[in-house]
């Protein structure tokens, strides 16, 4: 059994549970507040490996899923100049390494959205290891990171009257994640 931040993990392919992770962002909007979202429907796998810096993640997330709390905007993220979800459906990550980071870990992998890839590190946390009232063995991780947008052709924007822009460059991500431990 791998040892991931002191929690005993067991070695196997976990697959996330939507109904109890979160896949969210926030971006700074008009320079003095940010907006928050988050995409309702995503999925991926985890294998954990006895030598936990081996282990891996894969991750898709549905586009049109996206949820910010107004219809409008979400609508002109997905369009072409955001996106362009009709074309780019999903946003992928891959994992490529674990990396010891303090009391927790680095995960670098590629990220893909609209088609361009590009190496992203997430701060790795793990919450802990659990047996479900159902038999199941469950994890927890909370991972967190920030990403350019125009790395990856997000670039729309509009300068203010005041100075500024409408939109942020930064993104920060927030994922709260549960899987379950795959039987066979």
């Amino acid at each position: 059994m791998p040892t991931l931040q002191h929690v005993q993990v067991p070695t196997g392919t976990w697959q996330i549970d939507p109904s109890h992770s979160s896949v969210a962002f926030s971006v700074r909007h008009m320079m003095v507040s940010k907006v928050r979202g988050r995409f309702a429907a995503f999925s991926g796998t985890i294998v954990t490996a006895d030598d936990e810096l081996t282990s891996t993640t894969e991750v898709s997330i549905d586009l049109a899923s996206i949820d910010t709390r107004d219809e409008k905007r979400d609508g002109h993220l997905l369009s072409p100049d955001f996106f362009d979800a009709a074309n780019h459906p999903v946003i992928t990550f891959r994992s490529t390494a674990v990396e010891p980071d303090g009391d927790g870990y680095r995960l670098t992998g590629d990220l893909t959205i609209k088609g361009v890839t590009r190496p992203v590190e997430l701060a790795v946390e793990v919450g802990g290891v659990a047996q479900d009232p159902w038999g199941g063995t469950r994890v927890g991780f909370e991972a967190s990171g920030t990403i350019n947008r125009s790395d990856f052709g997000l670039e729309y924007n509009a300068a203010l009257e005041t100075g500024g822009v409408l939109i942020g460059d930064k993104i920060t991500l927030a994922l709260d994640v549960e899987a379950v431990l795959q039987q066979g």
